[in-house]
C-alpha cells in the first residue's frame, strides 16, 4: 500500500495511491483517523487497507498539493556518511558506529513543492537517501526484531547548506524548506523484500548525479534501528534516512551548487519518485 499526506480542497488529507488515482481517507475514516500519523500510532495500516480495497478514487495528482509524509512534528533521525562509496569519496575511514544528527519539521516539503534557496547562501545542495518511517514504539530494540517496528518505506533530500554545515552540521541540515520527503510511505508487503533490489538514482535536470543500491551502506537500516534505540524510544511517525551515496555537489570539482530551476528527483524501486523544484527565498 502507497499511502500519502496532502492538501485538497483546501484541507488537509491523507490517502491511498491506486492504479485509478488517490481513495481519499479523511472522507472515509476522518472521525476515527484525523492524519496519517493518528494511523500508524494506531497500528491501523490494515484496516485503511480494507477501507480502500476496492474503492473508487476521489482524487488525481494533479488534483492535490503533497505533503511531507508525516506532516506533523515527529523526530528525524538522520545517518551521515554512512554509503561506502560517499565514505570513499570522503577520504575517511570506515565508521565504527553510525553517525547522528536531527532535522526538524520545518526543513521538508513535500512531492512537487518547491525546496527554498536561502538568501544568506549560494551553496545548496541534494542528498538521496532512503527512509523508514517508524510504526511501534520501542527501545533497545534487537537488529533481528526490526521489521516489527517499521510502518514503511519513503524518500527523503536531505538538502544541505554547505556553508553552514561547515559552522555545524544541524546548522546546514536544518534550514527552512530546503529538504523533502514523499510521495508516499509504502508499507513492507508493497516494498521489495531484498535492500539489494532497491536501486536509489537522483537526477539534477534529468542529469544522473548519484546511484547505488540500498544495500551498499556501511550500517544496515537494521543496525541504524537497533543503534540509535539505545538512545531515544522511538514513537509512530518518526523517520530514520539512512544516509546518501556518492556524488553530491559538494565532492565535485568544482561544484554546481542547486539554483533557482533546478529540478532534482530521487527515484527508488519500489518507492517512486520525489519531485522538487528549487526557488530563491
Amino acid at each position: 500500500m502507497k499511502i500519502g499526506s496532502y492538501i485538497v480542497e483546501g484541507m488537509a488529507s491523507y490517502g491511498v495511491k491506486t492504479n485509478e488515482g488517490i481513495v481519499d481517507l479523511r472522507k472515509r475514516m476522518g472521525d476515527k483517523y484525523a492524519d496519517l500519523l493518528s494511523v500508524v500510532r494506531a497500528f491501523a495500516l490494515d484496516e485503511v487497507a480494507a477501507a480502500t480495497k476496492g474503492q473508487s478514487a476521489d482524487f488525481q495528482e494533479t488534483d492535490i498539493q503533497f505533503l511531507p509524509v508525516i506532516p506533523a512534528p515527529v523526530n528525524t533521525y538522520a545517518a551521515g556518511i554512512n554509503y561506502m562509496t560517499h565514505i570513499l569519496e570522503t577520504g575517511r575511514d570506515v565508521p565504527k558506529t553510525p553517525s547522528l544528527f536531527l532535522k526538524t519539521q520545518q526543513s521538508f516539503v513535500g512531492h512537487e513543492q518547491n525546496i527554498i534557496r536561502p538568501k544568506v547562501s549560494e551553496c545548496l545542495d541534494y542528498e538521496g537517501e532512503f527512509a523508514a518511517v517508524i510504526g511501534k514504539p520501542g527501545r533497545n530494540i534487537l537488529e533481528e526484531n526490526w521489521r516489527e517496528y517499521v510502518a514503511g518505506y519513503t524518500i527523503v533530500n536531505d538538502g544541505s547548506v554547505r556553508d553552514f554545515q561547515k559552522r555545524s552540521l544541524d546548522q546546514g541540515k536544518n534550514f527552512y524548506h530546503t529538504s523533502a520527503s514523499g510521495p508516499w510511505m509504502v508499507t513492507l508487503d508493497e516494498a521489495p523484500e531484498n535492500f539489494a533490489d532497491m536501486s536509489l538514482t537522483t537526477r539534477k535536470n534529468g542529469e544522473i548525479r548519484q546511484q547505488a543500491t540500498v544495500d551498499q551502506l556501511c550500517f544496515s537500516l537494521p543496525k541504524l534501528i537497533a543503534y540509535y534505540s539505545q538512545i531515544f524510544h522511538f514513537q509512530p511517525g518518526d523517520v530514520i534516512t539512512t544516509g546518501t551515496p556518492d556524488g553530491a555537489e559538494h565532492y565535485r570539482e568544482p561544484p554546481s551548487w542547486l539554483v533557482p530551476g533546478d529540478e532534482v528527483e530521487i527515484e527508488i524501486t519500489g518507492i517512486g519518485v520525489l519531485r522538487n523544484r528549487v526557488v530563491d527565498e
